[in-house]
């Protein structure tokens, strides 16, 4: 199938929210991470979201220039001709992007996007994230509000990050303490300032105890239960039920249970980044160690050819991170719900 359209885009997210299930959204940084997430989707009969975040970006367009827009435009015009040989939608999407860097990525995105509505052709990406986490509500929500017009304009889908996720991503960091907790008065000034649909639709990226990476039990505390407080306070000011489609960030390493009551309290996106790059990087690091003497030159041999070759330990990789897709989907209850 094909990248998905907006119209397909909100249908997958209406049919999660009223199904009770939440889709992967990978981050890649290669066409090799895209296939791997693909893979893992079709694998799992399941729609999804793949997504390019500003540090991905940057990888993504060269070490000689470094361009964050060219690296995501790249691998987005990419994706529209592989994600067509697999039969799932996909979403892309460009992960966390804070103040400084909106100029040089979800701007200039946005632009072309605009310009490719304009012409009667779909926007490139099916949603951007604005994370304005670290800096006052009130600068948070102004700049929010900005960005969710245009993109409505161009029938893109925002997400807004309210307050801290803990841990650190692209050199955006947030220590681990009591204000990684999204409050009531938070979620009443997000809808003051961006409706709750009227202006554009939004996905809420709210913070129950949320850390990037992986951390050992007990260094997190996860209070998804939290959002169900969202979801009423809101619902019962608005006269709307469920009025947020909330996001889980730093859901790398989740129990299967606090998964679980995320997803019964209107969680329709959860990104995954952490495990699935150590799922990809697993399978190299095995493949290198046990051909230790094939793939380097030692005591001035020639190696061997055919197990330095990226496409050896490629696939490995690519079938390591798939698998890890799969068993996300599984758990966030995608699998098996594809639209038809």
């Amino acid at each position: 199938m094909p990248i998905a359209t907006p119209e397909v885009y909100n249908e997958m997210l209406d049919r999660a929210k009223a199904g009770k299930f939440a889709y992967p959204a990978i981050n890649v940084t290669s066409s090799q991470t895209l296939h791997a997430a693909l893979r893992g989707f079709a694998e799992a009969e399941s729609d999804g979201i793949v997504q390019i975040s500003t540090g991905g970006a940057e990888f993504l367009g060269g070490q000689y220039s470094k361009d964050m827009v060219t690296g995501a435009v790249a691998l987005a015009e990419f994706a529209y001709i592989v994600a067509a040989k697999y039969d799932v939608n996909i979403a892309l999407h460009t992960d966390h992007c804070p103040k400084d860097k909106l100029d040089g990525y979800v701007r200039p995105l946005l632009a072309i996007s605009a310009e490719r509505v304009a012409r009667g052709e779909n926007p490139l990406f099916q949603s951007h994230m604005w994370d304005g986490s670290a800096e006052t509500l009130n600068d948070n929500l102004a700049i929010a509000e900005e960005l969710l017009a245009q993109a409505r304009a161009a029938k893109i889908i925002l997400e807004v990050e309210i307050t801290p996720t803990g841990g650190e991503e692209d050199g955006v960091s947030h220590e681990i303490n009591d204000s990684l907790y999204t409050t009531v008065n938070d979620a009443v000034r997000t809808a003051e300032a961006l409706g709750l649909g009227e202006k554009g639709r939004y996905l809420l990226a709210a913070s129950f105890g949320n850390v990037h990476g992986v951390y050992k039990p007990g260094n997190v505390v996860l209070k998804p239960e939290l959002l169900r407080e969202l979801q009423d306070a809101i619902g019962k000011q608005y006269g709307k039920t469920e009025p947020f489609d909330f996001v889980f960030h730093g859901g790398s390493g989740s129990s299967v249970e606090e998964i679980e009551t995320a997803l019964e309290n209107g969680v329709v996106k959860m990104n995954l980044d952490t495990d699935t790059q150590y799922a990809f990087t697993r399978p190299v690091v095995d493949h290198m160690f046990r051909n230790y003497d094939g793939v380097l030159k030692v005591d001035g041999e020639v190696g061997k050819k055919n197990t330095y070759d990226p496409r050896t330990w490629g696939k490995l990789a690519e079938a390591g991170m798939a698998a890890r897709v799969l068993e996300a989907a599984k758990q966030l209850r995608s699998a098996g719900n594809k639209l038809k």
